[in-house]
């Protein structure tokens, strides 16, 4: 039976009314249903767990900022010896808006045959290293008790933690690896994995690389062959990769495009470029906070930058545990002295440096007075590397340093000591173009091991940096090159924002949904 009458509605008319409602009920919630979901997303947690020493726990505590940023809730664990260290960037963090937090276990120093208070890899003597490296086990059962207590949804743990794989595979948490390297160290890893080591002073080609790269064999000398237990804890953290959910790399890339893919292609492992992280500390108080108080007053040292001509200083730091003897520091002196380049250099604290008035020459600071400025303990690097009168760096070539370096556009004098510091120096020289090296060639973990370099060496290799010839200008343009990727790499659609994207989509996808209690 149908109605003839106008006023009736057709089945028609009826569905075109259904669809308008659905339409206006939609868009009446499109608010709360994209608050919704953007609650879920802030919803993941990450506990960050970097291994104890300024190397390592300030790059974490980037990384960690750059997740808070996106939403995640970002806890931080370590020791309470480290607590100073990491508190006010978490602090900061916090005041922004975002949501960090810090959680701490105890550290049985003496239980691991180290001076009670010994919580950092920066102030272990050398022949306590071993203890060190083997005292991270000890925390094993109360990092597991803490993640049993709060059930994170991803754990980012140092590779020095290599433990963390099975504890988070047993609780069924993502285990993602945070790496202080490039993909290229990790490439040649990789490629040098099962070789027999090789004799002498003799080069030889890296296989299976991308690039051609040669290296001597006493540049990569494992300090292994004499201790076969520091050997071991380093396979368990090559083996506890192949069971982690994956690999983060603080680098972008378009610095290694080609290790990038290599790693994730050819040797096989999931991993995302996240860097640099450096550059999430965008203005100056944040560049000059990072990694605690400095020892040099800040507006002074501006000053006295400001007053020197553009990409004419050479800033000269050798990371937090290089150590050189006394007679090698002098020669360095000598050589810096007579380059005639105005320079800083930041002076370590202890660690077996001891005090500069030790071996400074006679008169050294007299002499260099206004050219030179020597600062003795912490300064706020990113900051001052980002100064337009600073034209050169001098490197051991530790990653962190090395990238925090090519985010600010200068290019350098290479002269690495040991780990993976050979490797990113013939990233830094060989590859990118953006280093001139200072011409060491043995891998040598003490000291007093080490060739000395002398004066005139470093002297040469200062000039040739910091000189005006057509090499020099074109490590400059290079090194500027660099930085404005590094910069865009960063930024939203960036390669390493949107890498980051993808990682915490992934990590939400994996998310369990977590017990309620009744």
């Amino acid at each position: 039976l149908t109605c003839g009458s106008t006023c009736c509605p057709s089945p028609l008319s009826n569905f075109l009314v259904l669809v308008i409602a659905l339409t206006v009920l939609l868009f009446h919630h499109l608010p709360k249903a994209r608050s919704f979901m953007a609650s879920e997303a802030q919803s993941l947690e990450v506990f960050f767990f970097p291994y104890m020493g300024h190397g390592h726990i300030i790059p974490t505590l980037d990384l960690a900022g750059l997740f808070a940023s996106r939403g995640v809730t970002a806890t931080v664990v370590t020791t309470p010896g480290n607590a100073s260290l990491v508190r006010p960037a978490i602090d900061r963090a916090n005041q922004s808006g975002y949501r960090m937090r810090l959680l701490l276990i105890p550290f049985p120093s003496s239980k691991a045959g180290l001076p009670e208070g010994c919580e950092s890899a920066t102030s272990v003597p050398p022949e306590l290293t071993i203890n060190f490296l083997k005292s991270t086990a000890l925390l094993r059962d109360p990092f597991e008790q803490l993640l049993r207590d709060h059930s994170p949804d991803c754990i980012v743990s140092g590779a020095f933690f290599p433990w963390t794989a099975d504890v988070a595979r047993d609780l069924g948490i993502p285990r993602l690896v945070f790496h202080g390297t490039s993909f290229f160290a990790l490439c040649v890893i990789e490629a040098l994995h099962g070789l027999a080591p090789k004799e002498g002073d003799e080069t030889f080609t890296v296989p299976g690389l991308p690039h051609r790269i040669e290296l001597y064999s006493s540049q990569i000398t494992d300090v292994g062959r004499s201790t076969p237990e520091l050997l071991g804890i380093f396979e368990k953290m090559r083996e506890s990769e192949d069971r982690s959910y994956g690999v983060v790399v603080n680098s972008f890339y378009e610095m290694e495009p080609e290790y990038d893919d290599h790693y994730r292609k050819v040797v096989g492992r999931k991993a995302w470029h996240i860097g640099p992280v450096s550059l999430c500390n965008e203005d100056d108080d944040e560049r000059a906070a990072r990694g605690g108080k400095g020892a040099v007053d800040q507006a002074s040292c501006l000053n006295w930058l400001a007053a020197k001509e553009p990409s004419s200083v050479l800033y000269v730091y050798f990371g937090s545990v290089c150590r050189f003897t006394t007679a090698q520091l002098r020669e360095i002196t000598v050589g810096l002295e007579s380059s005639g380049h105005p320079f800083i250099w930041v002076v370590r604290n202890g660690g077996g440096q001891g005090d500069p008035s030790e071996w400074l020459p006679e008169g050294f600071e007299e002499r260099t007075a206004g050219k030179g400025m020597l600062i003795r303990g912490w300064a706020p690097q990113v900051l001052l590397l980002n100064h337009e009168a600073v034209g050169g760096f001098l490197t051991h070539c530790g990653w962190n340093s090395s990238l925090e370096v090519v985010a600010a556009g200068v290019p350098m004098v290479t002269w690495p000591m040991f780990a993976d510091q050979f490797s990113n120096e013939k990233l830094l020289v060989e590859v990118l173009r953006v280093g001139v090296p200072v011409g060491v060639k043995r891998f040598a973990m003490r000291e007093e091991e080490r060739p000395l370099v002398s004066a005139e060496e470093v002297a040469r290799a200062v000039e040739v940096l910091m000189g005006g010839d057509q090499g020099a200008e074109e490590r400059r343009r290079r090194a500027r090159e660099l930085k404005e990727a590094a910069r865009r790499a960063v930024k939203e659609a960036g390669s390493s924002y949107d890498d980051m994207g993808r990682l915490i989509q992934e990590l939400q996808e994996q998310k369990r949904p977590k017990r309620v209690p009744c």
